[in-house]
């Protein structure tokens, strides 16, 4: 994947952080040893971060994402720079978030899908409550190069989009969907690479699904309307509403609750066709005949400054009837993308992923033992670690 010859640094806007020198740390972190001087306890400002001695220096805070709180670090063996998110596992539903995580991307080898470099090891093997996992750092984040002032041209669009559907085909060849994505999601580095990121709330394909989905603005209508038969299309749905976002730097579907996300879509797409709500339940159906009928809107009335096959493009992903929504497949290989599509540089995932905590109820002290064995995936050598008491 090569960025275009006028990216330009993105502005990180106090996420992460290109100055990763070792230097001594600021003065709102305090450190101090413990576990034999085997790890080192961090405490930004009130933030604590106890991390194998490896780690070091950590820089500065990131902010939150995916359920934790992040920060920036080195590893002092390999000198790569990372993002180290912490996170809380006290309870069943985030650790099996974390679980489901750490399992699809350390199945899901893709570059434009961020890479876990380290789970770190906990010092106790059956008491522990923080998981601590070590992430490529990038740059920032699609959400706040949006809201920055820094200026995106149409290339940019076109390459960020191009790489997000192309981690995207990876991630639904490997019969997943990825349910969350928003600009917040898709991390960026200052050559313009993006990553996906955030699978806790991802799942396998099947035809019934949990109604917890994503972020409200970026959900697709058929979630909206309480569907458990969902497909990949809404990832597809989430990618368009990214899409125009990036390009007029204004969120399109903005509601304020699940009603007023709804009506908000049908003011622009209009009204289903009753052949457009064949795949929606009862429930739905009759949730819809509750709304007033609405005229649909042109793209290119409503969006006079976004290309003319972008917005082609944009009306195929905008499809109120999934069965209708393009493909990732056909949407790389959209006039859109005519000079970067290469179906030999697409790939796909050679193996399904098929790890489904659903089907298997654990505690939260099961979940954890199953981490705590990820984590010996990248730390195979654990004589170190205190013995169980």
């Amino acid at each position: 994947m090569e960025p275009p010859n006028n990216a330009v640094p993105a502005e990180t806007d106090g996420g992460a952080t290109t100055d990763l020198q070792p230097h001594p740390p600021p003065e709102n972190i305090y450190m101090n040893l413990s576990h034999d001087g085997r790890y080192i306890k961090h405490n930004f400002s009130g933030n604590i971060f106890e991390v194998t001695a490896k780690y070091k220096p950590l820089i500065r805070l990131l902010g939150r994402g995916g359920g934790g709180i992040v920060c920036s670090g080195i590893n002092s063996e390999t000198n790569e720079k990372v993002a180290i998110k912490k996170i809380a596992c006290r309870d069943q539903i985030t650790a099996k978030r974390t679980l489901r995580e750490i399992k699809l991307l350390r199945h899901l080898e893709h570059e434009n899908i961020v890479g876990i470099k380290d789970i770190v090891l906990p010092p106790q093997r059956d008491a522990f409550e923080d998981v601590y996992i070590a992430y490529e750092l990038m740059d920032t984040d699609l959400e706040k190069l949006i809201k920055s002032n820094q200026e995106l041209t149409k290339y940019h669009h076109q390459f960020y989009m191009y790489q997000l559907l192309r981690g995207l085909k990876y991630i639904h060849s490997a019969n997943v969907l990825h349910r969350d994505l928003t600009p917040g999601n898709i991390l960026l580095n200052a050559n313009s690479e993006l990553k996906i990121c955030d699978f806790g709330l991802a799942r396998v394909a099947s035809d019934a699904m949990t109604q917890y989905v994503g972020t409200k603005w970026y959900r697709a209508p058929e979630l909206l309307l309480s569907s458990s038969a969902y497909t990949s299309a809404i990832d597809v749905w989430s990618v368009g509403c990214i899409f125009l976002e990036m390009m007029t730097r204004t969120p399109l579907f903005p509601g304020r609750d699940r009603s007023d996300q709804l009506r908000s879509i049908l003011e622009f797409l209009g009204s289903p066709t009753e052949d457009d709500t064949g795949s929606l339940n009862e429930s739905g159906k009759q949730c819809l005949k509750m709304l007033p009928w609405f005229d649909r809107q042109s793209f290119f009335v409503k969006f006079p400054d976004v290309p003319f096959l972008a917005v082609l493009l944009l009306e195929k992903m905008l499809k109120f009837d999934p069965r209708k929504r393009i493909s990732v497949e056909d949407a790389l290989a959209d006039p859109y993308f005519k000079t970067m599509h290469n179906i030999n540089n697409e790939p796909v995932c050679t193996k399904l992923f098929d790890f489904d905590l659903e089907e298997h109820p654990l505690t939260v002290e099961q979940i954890k033992e199953l981490i705590y064995h990820e984590a010996l995936a990248f730390n195979p050598e654990p004589a170190t670690v205190e013995k169980d008491q």
